[in-house]
């Protein structure tokens, strides 16, 4: 007997492959309807027989895109509508936003094998990216999820990459920062007097490892912001980035371009491997090996523990594809305790005195984040920084709650909450908020994820002490 089964999914489901696993799935079982995108998160309409309908919705449950995250499914039937096929219609606004962003990952084995592959059309294109993997949270200006709320907006898509984008059996079916060297962002290296130096991406690359190695600090815009980078193995140069970037103790971050090299001078359990070779790619602490020769002591000074982590950009791959033994120090692109810089206005100005080169790009960053920073005790992750690779992805309550909640955190080594319904958000780390330039940032994320998120807040909490950040701006929003 024909049945028509409205079905409703919310979490993460949006820019991460849900429509076209919903509409390959829907073929594979025989339903007709349709599939959208709203601000509350995906909607089905789906027709077909009971037990054809029953399979359907249990491998929506349990067989849903990696990168998704399904907080609830809400069935219900319907009137039949008599639908001869099944196919993807568009997004819609809806009344309220309940829907969640997903957070920046690092590129998937399939893009990764594109990339190096020099028959394919992307070979070495640093913005390679498809439904499974690259920047999503940093990107998105609002949502539904679709181009148009995106940093992606300016950049129309060619013929081919539009064809992908279309077909909803691609791989890169809506997938939104998609795009390619005929119609995409490019890479542009500049001296810090904003002298051009390339736009081509493999003379980009050469150069920068040759300026690394002879000594010089080099701004690199990744995902959620720039990191200065150089040669870890240089003393004069490590020396350098730690009297310009007024950091005289505090250890360094670094990149090495495989597990095999890390192993070579660093610790690592299972757990702390998992963490490495995982999709968000954080800087994971590791013991050090004795004796300890292989990069310079100015990188950790007295300190038996350096935080590392793996490539995770296309560029960053390129890179270590061309110097095997490369290890660098890839810090925060900032003065201690400020936020990550990731406009490239503020870059030249704040960054200037401190690298001697830019390797930038001409997409924006609408959401800053810095590296997530775990450490693993008894075989069990913590976070010592819980940003890029894991923000904004939510809490889940096992109650709702009747009120929307801002909670303002901290001023030293920020980060804030926003809660509704049966979730709680916590923002990307945010850093100390002495400075002017640090809570003009905090601001704007507060804003930011106001508006994204659909919170007005009813209940403001924040620290008692007046003299704090914090407790000022969550009295001033409660006003």
């Amino acid at each position: 007997m024909l049945k028509h089964l409205h079905i409703r999914v919310q979490g993460i489901v949006q820019g991460v492959g849900f429509r076209p696993f919903i509409y390959r799935l829907a073929l594979d079982k025989g339903i007709k309807g349709y599939v959208l995108n709203d601000t509350e998160g995906v909607t089905i309409e789906a027709e077909g027989e009971e037990e054809d309908l029953k399979s359907f919705v249990k491998a929506i449950k349990n067989e849903f895109p990696p990168l998704a995250i399904v907080q609830e499914i809400r069935v219900k039937e319907g009137k039949v509508c008599g639908y001869d096929r099944f196919f993807i219609e568009q997004s819609r606004k809806t009344a309220k936003k309940t829907t969640f962003i997903p957070p920046d990952t690092a590129l998937c084995a399939d893009c990764l094998r594109e990339f190096f592959d020099p028959n394919d059309r992307r070979y070495h294109y640093p913005f390679i990216t498809c439904t499974h993997c690259g920047p999503r949270f940093s990107i998105i200006k609002d949502i539904p999820y679709d181009r148009k709320n995106t940093a992606m907006a300016p950049f129309p898509m060619c013929p081919a990459c539009a064809q992908e984008y279309n077909d909803p059996l691609d791989r890169r079916f809506h997938t939104q920062p998609t795009a390619c060297p005929v119609c995409g962002p490019h890479l542009f290296l500049y001296k810090h007097d904003q002298t051009l130096i390339s736009t081509n991406t493999d003379e980009i690359a050469q150069k920068t490892i040759s300026l690394l190695k002879a000594g010089h600090i080099v701004a690199i815009k990744g995902v959620g912001g720039f990191h200065l980078a150089c040669d870890a193995t240089n003393d004069e140069a490590v020396r350098r980035l730690r009297e310009r970037k007024r950091r005289p103790f505090k250890p360094f971050a670094l990149m090495a371009g495989s597990l095999k090299k890390i192993k070579e001078f660093l610790h690592v359990s299972p757990q702390e491997e998992k963490l490495l070779l995982s999709k968000e790619r954080p800087i994971v602490i590791l013991k050090i090996k004795s004796p300890f020769t292989q990069i310079s002591r100015y990188v950790a000074p007295s300190l038996s523990y350096i935080g590392i982590m793996l490539p995770y950009t296309p560029f960053q791959h390129l890179i270590f594809s061309l110097d095997k033994n490369l290890i660098l120090v890839m810090t925060s692109g900032n003065l201690s305790d400020e936020p990550i810089v990731f406009k490239d206005e503020d870059a030249f100005e704040r960054l200037g005195h401190i690298a001697d080169y830019f390797v930038t790009y001409n997409r924006e960053i609408v959401a800053h984040s810095d590296d997530s920073v775990m450490f693993v005790l008894n075989e069990k992750p913590f976070f010592i920084r819980r940003s890029r690779g894991f923000v904004p992805v939510p809490f889940l309550m096992k109650e709702k709650i009747p009120v929307h909640l801002f909670a303002a955190g901290a001023d030293l080594k920020n980060c804030f909450a926003i809660a509704k319904d049966n979730v709680i958000i916590l923002s990307q780390y945010l850093g100390d908020l002495e400075s002017l330039t640090t809570q003009e940032v905090y601001k704007k994320a507060v804003a930011h994820f106001r508006k994204v998120f659909d919170v007005h807040p009813e209940v403001f909490i924040s620290d008692l002490h007046p003299g704090y950040f914090t407790t000022k701006l969550a009295d001033e929003l409660a006003q």
